[in-house]
């Protein structure tokens, strides 16, 4: 059974921001990238102790095709995903982690 995720406020304003980003652009590279963050979460909840563990209890996916990683951390009483950053590769590391 897969798990559920929700997305921090931080995380949510990163999505949204990132995509007026690039349908500003473009808006087939924005719905292209909607695409690929929901296939990454959707492997993130099919298997959520599978990815990356960088730091603490924070796991790490990167977005294919996108500079973007999704950075998470994982509720099993509540089977659920949190998502506390849509986290893009050319901003400070020192703030991945951060809630």
């Amino acid at each position: 059974m897969g798990y559920g995720y929700i997305f921090l406020a931080n995380a949510q304003d990163e999505y949204e921001s990132s995509i007026s980003w690039y349908n500003e652009r473009s808006r087939l590279a924005a719905d292209q990238f909607i695409e690929a963050v929901d296939h990454a979460l959707q492997l993130i909840c099919d298997h959520p102790n599978r990815w990356r563990n960088e730091y603490k209890n924070y796991y790490e996916l990167g977005v294919k095709k996108y500079p973007f990683s999704i950075v998470y951390t994982i509720d099993a009483k509540q089977g659920l995903v949190i998502v506390s950053s849509i986290y893009h590769q050319s901003r400070n590391p020192k703030k991945k982690y951060k809630k």
